[in-house]
């Protein structure tokens, strides 16, 4: 009976927030917030609605489900005239700042973090590597942050939990080794060459699909965006059955998905709803996997965060508390130096790295190999999470708005800032800030 009243009070929350979404979209209460905070509200710390030991498929199922989505849709949504258009930001972002965070965690872990093998600390690192920029969309929304500003943050969130991907898969391996798990190399060749092969093939083969069937009117367009949601689906279900890595596969099937489509001819006869543009097709899975987040968020405050907070200890705070700062900013800064960016957009860059689904998920999955350290892994990711929700959100809307501040002043003294970079007809793809203002903080 508990679940049946999960069920409704969660569709309520879904029914309350969005009649009200718009008008919250510009406060400090965002949509992560209300969802995990409901969340807490019907765990075991409150009306003991939901609970892991009794639903321990659906706390899978909804965050599983929400980043294999989201993985595919903001894959499909990179444009590369975007990476070449004044690359030097994201490129620095994910090639430099990237692996730097992931090593900077696992050092700041060892210390903080004691009983965690030299691979579980890894894990940690690794783990809440990857940014959301959906828990702070008006860093990413806000126009009067510079575009470049904007489109650099947007680049990167909807890059590097795909690039943090085979670290993951590949230190999960190595933590688990002798313990039954297979071994770093068969996890090489199946999660990454194996799982990285069927989701461009099943990437390209649905674009192939798409684009020629809408070019013959095979097809009506309101099924564009069933054949679409139905790429990362079979993606992720062969990559299972092989034994590799889902999310790798939905990934570079995203990827596949946009480049295909957008290097396809423009084949006549389709008149203006040809679907050369991923976003027009993807919409339906981009709205689906938004959904799917806002209720993972809910399960994460019930079953996840809940009873993290029964037992914490100060280590685990501090470690949160310094991931979300000097681990993220420090290497932001480091990859910055020499790109002319003022310090007020430097830190606010580094700032603005929320930890969100990606990192869920992937404790998720760690928490499900039974290794040796998986509680207090857990426990790390849950607090930190959680503290990026309420920090994040909270701050997005001030922030955003004092940082614009600081860059019209400046911009009058100096008009060839280097921030001012992208002029307005040269910006790059606002798709991604637009999708932020749809997922779960808008």
């Amino acid at each position: 009976m508990s679940s049946q009243w999960a069920v409704v009070v969660s569709g309520g929350v879904v029914v309350v927030y969005g009649a009200f979404s718009r008008r919250l979209s510009t406060t400090v209460i965002s949509g992560p917030l209300v969802f995990m905070l409901c969340g807490l509200a019907v765990g075991p710390l409150g009306l003991d609605l939901l609970d892991r030991a009794k639903d321990p498929e659906v706390t899978r199922t909804l965050l599983e489900g929400a980043l294999v989505l989201v993985l595919f849709t903001d894959a499909a949504a990179i444009r590369a005239r975007d990476l070449r258009r004044e690359i030097f930001l994201p490129l620095r972002l994910l090639v430099v700042g990237l692996p730097a965070t992931m090593a900077l965690g696992w050092l700041a872990a060892w210390p903080l973090l004691p009983g965690l093998s030299v691979w579980e600390l890894a894990l940690v690192g690794i783990i809440l590597a990857p940014t959301d920029a959906a828990l702070g969309q008006q860093a990413v929304s806000n126009e009067r942050v510079p575009a470049l500003i904007r489109g650099g943050l947007s680049v990167e969130s909807g890059l590097n939990d795909g690039l943090a991907l085979p670290f993951f898969v590949l230190a999960l391996a190595a933590a688990g080794e002798g313990h039954g798990h297979p071994g770093v190399v068969e996890t090489f060749l199946r999660a990454l060459l194996l799982s990285g092969a069927i989701g461009l093939a099943a990437g390209w083969a649905g674009a192939s699909v798409l684009r020629r069937s809408a070019a013959r009117g095979w097809s009506g367009t309101e099924w564009w965006p069933f054949l679409a949601l139905a790429v990362p689906v079979v993606a992720y279900a062969l990559c299972v059955v092989v034994e590799g890595s889902g999310f790798i596969g939905a990934w570079v099937g995203g990827l596949a998905f946009g480049i295909r489509l957008r290097r396809a001819p423009a084949d006549g006869g389709m008149g203006a709803g040809r679907p050369d543009d991923p976003g027009r097709s993807t919409r339906f899975t981009e709205r689906l996997g938004l959904l799917l987040a806002s209720l993972g968020f809910l399960v994460f405050g019930a079953v996840i965060l809940g009873p993290a907070l029964q037992h914490l200890s100060w280590r685990v705070v501090v470690y949160a508390v310094v991931s979300l700062t000097v681990i993220r900013m420090l290497p932001v800064a480091l990859a910055l130096i020499g790109t002319g960016l003022r310090p007020a957009s430097v830190a606010y860059l580094g700032w603005f790295g929320p930890r969100g689904l990606a990192s869920l998920v992937f404790g998720l999955l760690a928490f499900e190999e039974h290794l040796a350290g998986v509680a207090l892994l857990s426990d790390v990711v849950a607090v930190t999470v959680s503290l990026s929700v309420l920090l994040h959100g909270a701050s997005a809307p001030f922030l955003g708005d004092r940082y614009g501040d600081w860059f019209a002043s400046a911009l009058r003294a100096e008009p060839d800032l280097r921030e001012n970079a992208l002029t307005v007809g040269d910006r790059p793809d606002t798709r991604a800030a637009g999708r932020a203002r749809r997922k779960p903080s808008t």
